[in-house]
């Protein structure tokens, strides 16, 4: 199922359907103390094989399409499309008719931005399809080898060949495509310790994925070189990347800007701070949650999955 938008004004809170009812699984088996044997992984895959997909135009040749694990980037020109990463391959075939309502050029590349299964487990059948897939060193290290999640209590295995990135870079990567040149960069350690913000130039559009949730508390993945320190940091460098007029991209949420980025950065830095001086006290992890560091933002960034007390044991761990 797909649904194709061209205003952004209409998308709802909760972004899309897909998209809740996927990522609303995500980190179960540490919140609400679901069996093991059934986790998060297999749930929000079971889920994203009927996931609803929502195509929203942007601006110039460059879509949005979400509702299969992370949002999904398309640069979708004569040279093929381009796509900033793969979604979840159960989706494969909702995200082949999103794909085709758009154009039926062929996926030519895939950025794949880190390497967490919502974002990467498309990867085998973009690569059939023809895409060459390329990301961080980093990022193709993690598909590569067998990866055990703690808070997601699940063990990725290597993805198959055709999955791996063939394409890497250590700092940057820049490419013209479609008429726009195209300019990937890492993070230091943030969401995790391989990161990418990919940037569209001429239509002034940022992709920062993970490091930036939309209205909600992010997931920090310690387990993979994740810091709280870092996603502070990433916010601060996103917002001195973009101006009013940049279209933002979030791994998760809505399509943001500008303010929306201040806004979490300002979160991120707040919670950090009241975390760190209870921590500082002597507070065990069980007081500083107790005392509700953050409740003034549990309104705005506390309605999905990760909860203010959830969160706050995130950057408990961090500073």
């Amino acid at each position: 199922m797909y649904t194709n938008s061209n205003n952004l004004s209409r998308r709802n809170f909760l972004a899309t359907a897909g998209l809740l009812t996927a990522g609303s699984l995500l980190f179960r088996t540490r919140l609400f103390g679901q069996d093991q044997g059934d986790g998060p992984v297999q749930q929000i895959n079971r889920a994203a094989a009927t996931a609803k997909i929502n195509v929203t135009k942007l601006r110039g040749n460059i879509y949005m399409v979400e509702g299969s694990g992370g949002n999904i980037a398309v640069l979708n020109g004569p040279d093929g499309m381009l796509l900033i990463d793969a979604g979840i391959d159960v989706s494969k075939e909702h995200v082949m008719t999103a794909l085709k309502s758009i154009s039926n050029q062929p996926v030519k590349m895939l950025i794949n931005s880190h390497w967490h299964f919502d974002h990467t487990s498309g990867n085998v059948w973009m690569h059939e399809a023809g895409a060459t897939i390329l990301s961080q060193d980093v990022t193709r290290d993690h598909l590569s080898t067998k990866l055990y999640q703690p808070e997601w209590n699940y063990t990725f295995q290597p993805l198959p060949k055709g999955g791996i990135p063939t394409i890497v870079y250590k700092d940057e990567y820049k490419k013209e495509f479609n008429g726009e040149k195209i300019h990937v960069k890492t993070y230091k350690p943030a969401h995790t310790d391989g990161d990418s913000s990919i940037y569209f130039p001429h239509a002034d559009i940022l992709h920062v994925a993970d490091t930036f949730w939309n209205a909600y508390y992010p997931f920090i993945d310690y387990a993979t070189g994740g810091s709280i320190n870092g996603m502070v940091a990433a916010a601060a460098h996103n917002v001195a990347q973009t101006t009013n007029h940049t279209i933002v991209i979030p791994g998760h949420g809505t399509i943001g800007n500008r303010d929306q980025l201040i806004q979490f950065h300002d979160m991120l830095a707040t919670v950090r701070e009241r975390v760190f001086q209870l921590k500082k006290q002597g507070r065990t992890l069980k007081e500083v949650v107790a005392a509700k560091p953050t409740a003034s933002f549990d309104p705005k960034f506390g309605n999905y999955v990760i909860k203010g007390d959830f969160f706050t044991r995130l950057v408990y761990a961090g500073v």
